[in-house]
């Protein structure tokens, strides 16, 4: 059996996940973070508690959020940004 190799180092599909549509959540330790295509744009926004988005949203504590296009080169600007936020 093939052992999973992460995509990167959030292990986030690549563009045409995206592209179709699709919205994505994840973690990696401390941070939980959103990622929803709209626009032409990805929206991402990080928070640190461990509550479920809906609820972050509802109560405005959302940490951090940016905007980048749905593109391989905004899609490697998401993941900086996705690393500057996991590193503070």
């Amino acid at each position: 059996m093939e052992e999973h190799q992460p995509r990167n180092a959030f292990d986030i599909p690549k563009t045409f996940y995206f592209e179709s549509g699709n919205i994505h959540t994840g973690s990696r330790r401390h941070m939980r973070y959103r990622i929803e295509p709209k626009d032409g744009m990805l929206i991402v926004e990080v928070w640190r508690q461990d509550l479920c988005y809906e609820i972050i949203k509802e109560r405005e504590q959302i940490e951090g959020s940016a905007e980048f296009p749905v593109s391989d080169e905004g899609f490697q600007q998401m993941l900086d940004f996705l690393q500057q936020e996991y590193d503070k």
